[in-house]
């Protein structure tokens, strides 16, 4: 039930870090991939990591166009669009008091707004695939706050509630859309975070009862489980895949 044989997936972010990690336990599992994001040398390198299984495709996808471009061209590789990963991200760490109008559109667009461009964009495809997966990245910080990132969990709150209306919309149609919310993963990201943010490495470390940070490998499974048929009857779901970091007093 865990076999994506003849799946076709579009993972957003899917260059690096977890993106990547995500499409390549897909590709594990069988399925054939087009990754995307805008750094051409970088998406080009993690295509040809994964092999000839996977394909990059540069796209803006806080643009609706460049989005149903996207969607387009993957079919026009592969034959069809199956599975949608919505990880592309950033954040600005400021007390809210100094962001920026700047800085809060960033982040929103990055982060919720492309998530529902590209769900809006896929919607017709998955339709014609008769029926898929959207799996949508939160946070942490889609449960909790934070003073250095009021737009970043904003945003990831955001990406949970449109997970749910999505999976109620789009049910009928057989799409089950849900949510991961990464505890605190060793990335890029992250690694910006312990220079920003004093103490936080040790902070994490000592709430966590796994007691470590998170590898961009650890999401692959969940990817592979909400992409599968081993998940048809899940839609609308928020997971956590912390270590316990969430359910910690």
């Amino acid at each position: 039930m865990f076999d994506l044989t003849g799946r076709v997936a579009l993972v957003t972010g899917g260059n690096g870090g977890i993106g990547l990690a995500m499409a390549t336990g897909l590709a594990e599992a069988g399925a054939t991939l087009v990754l995307t994001g805008r750094d051409t040398a970088k998406g080009a390198a993690a295509a040809a990591a994964i092999g000839p299984a996977a394909v990059f495709i540069p796209a803006d996808i806080t643009d609706p166009a460049s989005a149903q471009r996207l969607v387009e061209a993957t079919e026009s590789q592969w034959g069809r669009l199956d599975i949608l990963i919505n990880n592309a991200g950033t954040s600005v760490r400021k007390q809210p008091e100094a962001l920026s109008l700047a800085d809060w559109t960033l982040v929103m667009d990055t982060n919720l707004t492309s998530t529902f461009i590209c769900c809006q964009a896929a919607y017709p495809a998955l339709q014609r695939a008769g029926g898929g997966k959207i799996i949508n990245i939160g946070s942490m910080l889609s449960i909790f706050g934070a003073p250095f990132a009021a737009a970043y969990a904003a945003s990831k709150g955001g990406v949970v509630q449109l997970t749910k209306s999505l999976a109620t919309a789009w049910a009928k149609d057989g799409i089950q859309v849900n949510a991961v919310l990464p505890g605190w993963i060793e990335t890029a990201l992250t690694d910006r975070a312990r220079e920003q943010v004093d103490g936080l490495y040790e902070r994490v470390l000592a709430r966590c009862p796994a007691g470590r940070w998170g590898k961009p490998a650890d999401l692959s499974g969940i990817a592979v489980f909400l992409a599968s048929s081993g998940s048809d009857f899940i839609t609308g779901a928020a997971i956590p895949v912390d270590g316990g970091f969430s359910v910690q007093g």
